[in-house]
């Protein structure tokens, strides 16, 4: 791994720059973390951050809706934005020349943004859409219900929202969730590629130097007791969704709890795959992923099956889960190890995964882990280390979501 330099620095209205130069590039790549995120949405308008996101970018500053896709079109842009429980994120990948014209238009969509009233039908039909597909994606659904029964409202809740709401939302709405939401302090710039550390400080500076910070709250996050819930789905299968809670990403032992999620899932090799749908053939997907908030961390888990080997499916992902307190195996931490590095080159390749890498850590962390420190801390792990991390923190107190023509019972012995 090549060792690099972090450079950040936070401005006195709040707003953190971090940056990771990546000089044998040609790219450089940004991510705005804006805490503005589903979970600071109004209890009675869930959806609401993810309508002003989409309003947001049909125009700011000097540009209207179709200038603005233009101008970034011409700079050769790659974007995308997303709204998740904490922030709504934006970000964008282009040629290191062109990264200070990027980044001035997208300081007008946090600062000047339109919020054209004569396009929020279209903004909200967008956002009704994807809303709506969900219904024709059961396994995305039982997800997002897996999530919303796991942690306490607002984390938790899903960033679409629900259909009234967004019916129901108005112009004011949203003008009044920009102004109150969309502001310096908590938000976070992230930047890697090719640039020049002191060009891009004092443009940011000039960017964002006198944006005004705001005060707002938000409840802290909390998990719920361990549930089962069934959704009944008229189908000929039955999606399923088990959750349990694990250590966040900034705890000491994370890497341990991530290493052993990734010999759960991760290939074709991982255990899931070969114990659930190889061996047996119960299912056609079954998948461990890890989720972590600030302070809360959870290993979610989802298996696609047939109604009639529904239960079966349950009983053998859920004995698994248990099986995994007894330790890994050494071939098994071999392969993980070996996906991780291969990850880890890959985003050393990509300004645009590096440039997210550094804003989530340093939401996480308060600082950076250079891909040298993740790649050591890798190389540290061991058997003995997850097993006797999962030792002390087995797998237990599931959550537990179904969606199918019946409900299934609980295993046994949880």
């Amino acid at each position: 791994m090549n060792s690099q330099q972090i450079f950040s620095e936070t401005l006195p209205n709040g707003l953190v720059l971090v940056a990771e130069p990546m000089d044998w590039l040609d790219s450089a790549a940004f991510s705005l973390l804006v805490p503005a995120g589903s979970a600071y949405d109004p209890d009675d308008k869930p959806g609401l951050a993810s309508l002003t996101c989409e309003l947001a970018l049909r125009g700011a500053g000097p540009r209207d809706s179709r200038q603005f896709v233009c101008d970034l079109d011409n700079l050769g842009v790659e974007r995308a934005e997303s709204v998740s429980d904490a922030h709504t994120s934006f970000s964008v990948a282009t040629l290191a020349a062109s990264l200070p014209k990027a980044l001035a238009i997208y300081a007008d969509v946090l600062r000047e943004a339109h919020l054209p009233g004569d396009q929020l039908e279209a903004s909200r039909q967008g956002v009704l859409q994807e809303l709506r597909a969900v219904e024709d994606e059961p396994a995305h659904k039982v997800m997002l219900e897996l999530r919303r029964n796991l942690y306490q409202s607002p984390w938790g809740r899903p960033s679409l929202g629900e259909v009234a709401a967004l019916e129901s939302a108005t112009l004011a709405d949203v003008q009044t969730q920009y102004r109150r939401l969309f502001r310096p302090n908590g938000a976070i710039l992230g930047v890697a590629g090719r640039f020049d550390w002191d060009v891009l400080r004092a443009q940011v500076a000039e960017l964002f130097g006198d944006w005004q910070p705001q005060s707002v709250e938000l409840g802290p996050e909390s998990q719920r007791p361990p549930r089962v819930v069934h959704i009944d789905h008229e189908t000929n299968q039955t999606q399923i969704g088990v959750a349990y809670p694990s250590v966040p990403y900034r705890h000491p032992d994370y890497f341990e709890a991530w290493g052993a999620v990734g010999v759960l899932s991760g290939g074709m090799s991982a255990r899931l795959f070969t114990e659930v749908r190889e061996k047996r053939g119960l299912c056609y997907s079954v998948s461990a992923s890890y989720h972590t908030y600030r302070n809360r961390g959870a290993v979610l888990c989802y298996a696609g099956t047939s109604a009639e080997r529904a239960q079966e499916t349950l009983d053998v992902l859920v004995g698994e889960l248990v099986r995994l307190k007894a330790g890994v195996l050494a071939h098994e931490l071999d392969r993980l190890k070996a996906r991780i590095k291969s990850g880890l080159v890959m985003q050393q390749e990509s300004s645009s995964a590096r440039s997210g890498a550094v804003a989530r850590d340093w939401y996480h962390l308060g600082r950076v882990r250079s891909m040298d420190e993740v790649a050591t801390r890798v190389d540290q792990l061991s058997c003995e280390s997850i097993s006797a991390y999962l030792a002390a923190n087995p797998p237990q107190a599931f959550t537990i979501v179904t969606l199918g023509p019946k409900a299934l019972e609980v295993p046994c012995g949880i």
